[in-house]
């Protein structure tokens, strides 16, 4: 292509929109369903139920450490459907570009994309691209949907969990909204930090195969954090969701972010972490299965369920005190995902 830039013209639905999507969108995707150009994919049907999510990405900035607005589209919509306990088979992609986004710009997040969706072995298999003029959005926006298998018999899900449950997360919390406000540049921060973004399919299949009876929920705690996690699925259960500070896996790095903004870790995203709600009984196992996985060698049991007080979030302080745990009040961290 002879333009270095996105034009208005690249969303009229002519020959600049044509050359866009098949040098940029096509090369980069390269999926046989995808290069029909038809208004609908035709895909196969699956025995299991259907799973279907939708999510839209508005990340500032487009370029992060661990990542990109592309990587985390895909990586974000393939995790809500691994977490619902499906196996993730095909996304779709809208891509809002704003009026000068420069082009190798989008060729980077394209190929980023591809090879999120390679790592995470699902297909990119149908979408859309519209153009804004200049000052209408930021770079880019990108709206997916995803669609999964959940196997027959399987059933996941926050009103499933019980008193005496265990909470089990994946890895140290809160890198990606760290990672993101370090990026920004506005509070003159610089460090290590990078976001944990990642495909969470593999790891969560690999739990639900090693305990196929026992796992209650899984959810990945993005925004509103791990705290936004538990204070939801004590209201959908009914009971007390406590969670011990000691045993919260996070960096060094984070920890000391936190204590210079005035923030708390368990508010900060997560996009390659689940949380995990299991029976007692299979606790011990869970834990080993997630820890033998490569994905999930800093697993750790974080938490448990109790009767009461219902309907609440505990966090059980490295002091020996016990505090209710908040939702965060307003958006400490707008546009992380």
């Amino acid at each position: 292509m002879s333009q270095k830039r996105i034009t208005l013209a690249h969303g009229s639905g002519g020959l600049a929109m044509h050359r866009l999507i098949e040098e940029v969108l096509l090369a980069a995707f390269a999926d046989p369903e995808l290069a029909r150009l038809e208004d609908a994919a035709q895909l196969p049907s699956f025995p299991g139920k259907l799973a279907l999510t939708t999510d839209a990405f508005v990340v500032d900035p487009i370029f992060f450490p661990g990542g990109d607005i592309g990587r985390l589209a895909v990586c974000g919509t393939v995790n809500d459907l691994a977490v619902a306990g499906a196996i993730p088979k095909y996304l779709s992609c809208a891509l809002i570009l704003e009026e000068g986004l420069p082009l190798a710009d989008l060729k980077r997040l394209a190929e980023s994309m591809k090879r999120a969706a390679d790592l995470a072995g699902v297909r990119i298999v149908a979408g859309d691209t519209k153009v804004v003029p200049k000052g209408a959005a930021d770079k880019v926006f990108i709206t997916t949907c995803g669609v999964g298998e959940i196997p027959e018999g399987r059933a996941l899900g926050a009103a499933l969990i019980r008193p005496g449950d265990k909470i089990l997360l994946t890895g140290p919390i809160g890198d990606h909204g760290a990672a993101i406000l370090a990026a920004r540049g506005e509070l003159g921060i610089s460090g290590p930090v990078a976001s944990d973004c990642r495909p969470l399919n593999r790891l969560a299949a690999h739990l639900l195969a090693a305990c196929p009876q026992g796992v209650r929920a899984l959810r990945d705690p993005t925004r509103g954090g791990l705290a936004a996690v538990v204070n939801e699925w004590a209201w959908a259960c009914g009971f007390c969701l406590r969670l011990f500070e000691a045993q919260l896996p996070i960096r060094a790095e984070v920890t000391g972010l936190c204590e210079l903004l005035g923030i708390e870790p368990w508010h900060l995203a997560c996009e390659g972490q689940f949380v995990a709600a299991v029976a007692p009984e299979v606790a011990e196992e869970a834990l080993g299965a997630l820890r033998a996985h490569p994905e999930g060698r800093q697993a750790a049991v974080v938490g448990e369920v109790s009767q009461a007080p219902a309907k609440t979030a505990i966090l059980h302080t490295l002091f020996g005190g016990e505090r209710l745990l908040d939702l965060p009040e307003g958006e400490p961290l707008p546009r992380i995902c």
